[in-house]
């Protein structure tokens, strides 16, 4: 139990000095800086299928939408990660069948009618309002014991920063340097009781960018 409870320890430890040694996405971007518009939905459930015993297979997923305002065409390389504050970290579309995505389609098909799987969204990002993408972002269910989690999409601007990390070294003695790119970040509460995971809701917390 004592080794469990230091191995915790380190990774808030660790956790806490990415956090503050990480710089902000910036104010004034540069010139050469763009970032996408981006609009959510909020998380919602779809069951589709069973596990081997018996239990449903659930999954989360948001509709992001995105229009480029930009002045040019942009690239789009999208991350999709979602992070309970038990540190379970679920990329997008990860053991997740395409059969779900079909369902989420037709579940949503008057309002939006061209929706797209994350991975099949395309390189690149189109400029103007007709070029508008509504893409689906789909995870598969996540730790029942979490209270919290944050959603973070990478992909939506062409801001970098650099830093050093605060433990890894080099083979010459020079700390790792870590490339970290403006994210959007989505804050949720877990609202519900874990055991009926049916009638479980996420709250809305809060929305930032930041560099991840």
């Amino acid at each position: 139990m004592r080794r469990y409870s230091y191995g915790v320890v380190g990774i808030l430890v660790l956790y806490a000095c990415c956090c503050l040694a990480a710089p902000k996405p910036a104010i004034i971007p540069a010139p050469d800086q763009w970032t996408v518009n981006a609009e959510f939905t909020h998380p919602q459930q779809i069951v589709l299928g069973q596990t081997p015993d018996g239990q449903p297979l659930r999954y989360w997923y948001i509709v992001l939408t995105l229009t480029n305002n930009t002045g040019q065409d942009v690239e789009f390389h999208p991350k999709c990660d979602l992070m309970t504050d038990s540190f379970q970290i679920i990329e997008a579309g990860k053991f997740v069948s395409p059969l779900v995505f079909k369902r989420i389609k037709q579940r949503h098909k008057a309002r939006y009618p061209f929706i797209e799987r994350l991975d099949k969204a395309g390189s690149k990002i189109l400029e103007g309002e007709d070029n508008t993408k509504d893409i689906a972002i789909i995870w598969p269910d996540f730790d029942m014991r979490a209270n919290n989690i944050k959603i973070f999409v990478t992909g939506l601007s062409n801001e970098t920063a650099v830093v050093s990390h605060p433990v890894s070294k080099e083979a010459n003695g020079e700390p790792v340097r870590l490339f970290l790119r403006k994210t959007l970040e989505l804050s949720y509460s877990l609202k519900g009781d874990a055991a009926l995971r049916s009638s479980a809701s996420l709250v809305y917390m809060d929305r930032r960018w930041i560099m991840r």
